[in-house]
Parts: C-alpha cells; sequence; structure tokens
C-alpha cells in the first residue's frame, strides 16, 4: 500500500512510466513477482519513521544470457523529501550490491530529459548518457523524450592469474 502511495505522489508519478491512479493490487503483484525464489531482482526502500519515502529496484536488462553482466535500475523519492539525501542513500546502496556483491559491469536507466535533479544524481554516481530516445513515452498528453543512462563498473572485478606450479 505505501509503495502504491508513492507511485500516486504528484511529485513522483510524472517521473515514472506508471500509469495514474496507483493500484495497490498490481503493485503487490509487481513485488511478489520480482522477490520469486531464483529472481536476481534487487528492490530498497528508504524510510522515516515507519513511513516510506522512497523506493528503488534494480531488474535484469533482458531474458538474454548475454545480458546477464547489466542490470536497469529505477528509483521514486516522495516529493516532500526530494533533496534530502535519500535518493543518494538508495542510489549508493544499489551501486554497492552491483560492485561488490553481484559483479555487474553495467547498470542502466533510461530518465526523463527535464527531470535535472534526477540527472544530476545519476552523474554524480557515474553515470553517462549514452542516447537520447525522442518521444520515449506518452506523459499528460505529449510525448517526452528520455536520456538513457549507464555506468560501468568502476573496478570491474578479475581473477588472478594461475599461480606457476612448483
Amino acid at each position: 500500500a505505501a509503495i502504491a502511495r508513492l507511485m500516486a505522489d504528484p511529485a513522483v508519478f510524472p517521473g515514472t512510466m506508471q500509469m495514474p491512479y496507483a493500484n495497490e493490487e498490481l503493485n503487490r503483484m509487481r513485488l511478489a513477482e520480482s522477490l520469486a525464489p531464483g529472481k536476481p531482482d534487487l528492490l530498497l526502500v528508504a524510510e522515516r519513521g515507519d513511513e516510506l519515502v522512497g523506493f528503488c529496484g534494480m531488474n535484469p536488462a533482458g531474458p538474454s544470457p548475454r545480458r546477464r553482466h547489466a542490470m536497469v535500475i529505477g528509483m521514486s523519492v516522495r516529493g516532500d523529501v526530494q533533496g534530502q539525501g535519500i535518493g543518494t542513500a538508495l542510489m549508493q546502496a544499489l551501486c554497492d550490491y552491483a560492485d561488490r556483491w553481484i559483479g555487474l559491469l553495467r547498470l542502466e536507466l533510461s530518465v526523463y530529459v527535464d527531470n535535472e535533479r534526477a540527472i544530476a544524481l545519476y552523474r554524480r554516481f557515474g553515470f553517462e548518457i549514452e542516447g537520447c530516445a525522442r518521444g520515449y513515452v506518452l506523459r499528460d498528453g505529449e510525448y517526452i523524450d528520455a536520456l538513457l543512462m549507464a555506468r560501468i563498473h568502476p573496478a570491474a572485478p578479475t581473477i588472478a592469474p594461475l599461480a606457476p606450479a612448483p
């Protein structure tokens, strides 16, 4: 219920791909699917006291095993607490998990060109613009462009060479 309320926030909803009138049951089904055993998805929440103030997720970039080195992220922070470090904390946790625990090479995202605060946050974490998708989404009767951004692992894991035999 808290996630449905967050996604319906007028300061959050326009920056997402969600349809209007957030549906609690639909959100519950999406969460259950993402959290099914064997799924590589990661879902994180940010709370202040007992209130949900932010939510983010990391999902496979696609079904092909050739893309298992990449995941797509999404994030939402409640409008009344934006600019207070919640997005930074969520992004830090996502990058830490990706870099130190599952060894991803790429983190990918799309962000609407008018979401300057989010673009600045992503740049601080090493995301670079790789392209612009024209007319990416219909928002409130207008087609909006989106930037396609990605972050390459800053020090991708390697394996040391085999020690010479004695």
